[in-house]
């Protein structure tokens, strides 16, 4: 789908068909937004090589590889590639990390995704809605666009927060077996959206700093406010990082300590019965017929000893290890 809208300055907007596209980017006082979704190949080359005039290789890039957030400088445009973020599935702990692609001119700017992203959903209907979105021009609209996508990735930053508080939580109170893959699906998380936030900080720091010709004051102080998010986005991001790590580190630390508690318990059983084992086994043995006659030998008097041997020895073994505080 490629769909698209023009902006003039007297605060109007309208959306164009496909057809006029060429001819609505040589007028003047307009600037243009096309947003190109999952469309074809063979239809989005002709479009960025024939009407805007792109280079090949940032074409090629666009089109068929995925690239870690960067931006390059063209003659008359800048190519630049954000990693937007969202929460695919919250039970299992999936994310996506969609690329979005784009074209800034003097008066256009091209977006081109694969599939639907919400923060240039919510800037297309909002620029609709309000003129104050794109009333700088598309620099000012795509500082925007960065803005939302920075936003999005804070909500997930937030539940990744959330979700290693419950699982803390659970490590003192019930650790399980799925704990401890939720501790791993977490952190996994976490290294994915550090390698994404890594780059993507840089490209705002070099918007913020005015590097190239088209984004000059009054830009800078919009993309200097995205860069101060990114920036707190990857403190939270090494936050969490390190609370994962340490989460883990608790998790095998109570499982260590229940196994050393359940072993403790054993061996202190163990150790009752072996005088009992030795007892039983011990007079259990045939040549006491020879030594004892059998009426004394199977007599109540023995049984009564045997009994009460059984019962005192394990009761005074018990005694003696909660003295010595082994219990």
């Amino acid at each position: 789908m490629i769909r698209s809208i023009l902006f003039s300055e007297s605060g109007e907007s309208q959306e164009i068909p496909f057809e006029q596209l060429e001819t609505a980017l040589v007028k003047e006082k307009v600037f243009l937004w096309v947003d190109i979704i999952a469309e074809a190949e063979e239809v989005c080359r002709p479009l960025l090589q024939d009407v805007f005039k792109f280079h090949p290789l940032s074409i090629d890039d666009a089109l068929q590889e995925s690239h870690v957030p960067k931006i390059d400088e063209w003659d008359t445009y800048l190519y630049m590639v954000l990693r937007t973020v969202k929460m695919e599935n919250q039970d299992t702990l999936e994310i996506a990390t969609p690329e979005l692609d784009i074209f800034l001119g003097a008066n256009y700017l091209v977006t081109y995704h694969d599939e639907p992203i919400a923060a240039v959903d919510k800037i297309w209907k909002l620029s609709h809605q309000d003129n104050r979105y794109w009333s700088k021009g598309a620099g000012y609209l795509l500082y925007h666009i960065a803005d939302e996508v920075v936003s999005n990735t804070m909500l997930v930053t937030d539940e990744l927060d959330l979700q290693i508080d419950q699982i803390e939580d659970e490590i003192f109170v019930t650790p399980q077996a799925g704990t401890l893959e939720r501790i791993f699906s977490v952190k996994r998380i976490v290294l994915r959206l550090r390698r994404s936030l890594l780059h993507q900080r840089e490209v705002f720091n070099k918007l913020s700093r005015g590097d190239f010709d088209l984004l000059q004051e009054p830009y800078r102080i919009y993309f200097r406010d995205v860069y101060d998010h990114m920036v707190r986005l990857q403190e939270i991001n090494e936050s969490s990082r390190e609370l994962v790590s340490g989460a883990l580190d608790t998790y095998l630390s109570v499982v260590n300590n229940r196994m050393n508690e359940v072993m403790k318990t054993l061996t202190v059983f163990t150790a009752l019965f072996m005088p009992l084992s030795f007892l039983t086994g011990f007079f259990g043995m045939n040549f006491f017929q020879a030594a004892i006659p059998l009426e004394i030998w199977t007599g109540r008097l023995v049984f009564g000893l045997m009994l009460t041997s059984i019962i005192l020895i394990p009761a005074g073994m018990y005694l003696w290890m909660r003295r010595r505080a082994w219990m």
